[in-house]
């Protein structure tokens, strides 16, 4: 049998094979670990605006709610203010009634007060009071001056002809004043 010459590789031609071979693996695998790192550089790009993202859409659902209890918070107040309104004029109803008692029936006067005094009490926890204008000094802002009379100095309020309300500090109904100049 003749020993086939295409199959034997001299020792010269298997180190310059075997350098190829390793060198090509060599690059392909720089290759593919270019190839990852760039996957990975692309991944966390995407992984960084995806939460930026995240982040803008809760910032903004923070805001929204934020916005939606504050305007909640003014529509309950706008509906209580028309309520402590209406409600202004029975107390003044009230009010002229205990003045009419003074000669009454002691049950009956005592009877009329305790039912102002609760309707006076629940408008109290509504954030209502009464401004105080006895012989304070006349400010526009808080007084209707509807009356006049001489006196000496600063304006000054002299009588109070119909009380004045508060709404958690705003002048919901100025008090309506007799004014000595």
């Amino acid at each position: 049998m003749e020993p086939e010459t295409n199959d034997v590789h001299t020792a010269a031609e298997a180190d310059a094979s075997g350098t190829e071979t390793i060198g090509d693996a060599a690059e392909a695998e720089a290759e593919a670990g270019a190839a990852l790192e760039a996957d990975l550089s692309r991944l966390t790009g995407e992984r960084d605006e995806m939460r930026a993202l995240a982040q803008q859409i809760q910032a903004d659902f923070e805001n929204y709610k934020k916005q939606m209890q504050r305007r909640q918070l003014e529509t309950t107040e706008r509906a209580t203010e028309g309520l402590v309104e209406q409600l202004l004029p029975v107390l003044d109803s009230f009010e002229l009634a205990l003045g009419a008692l003074i000669d009454a029936d002691d049950k009956l006067r005592k009877g009329v007060e305790l039912v102002y005094a609760e309707l006076l009490g629940v408008m109290e926890k509504a954030g209502v009071e009464r401004i105080d204008a006895a012989g304070k000094p006349f400010d526009p802002n808080e007084h209707e001056a509807v009356l006049q009379e001489e006196g000496d100095g600063e304006p000054v309020v002299a009588d109070i002809l119909r009380t004045g309300y508060r709404l958690k500090g705003r002048v919901l109904r100025p008090a309506m004043v007799k004014v000595a100049r």
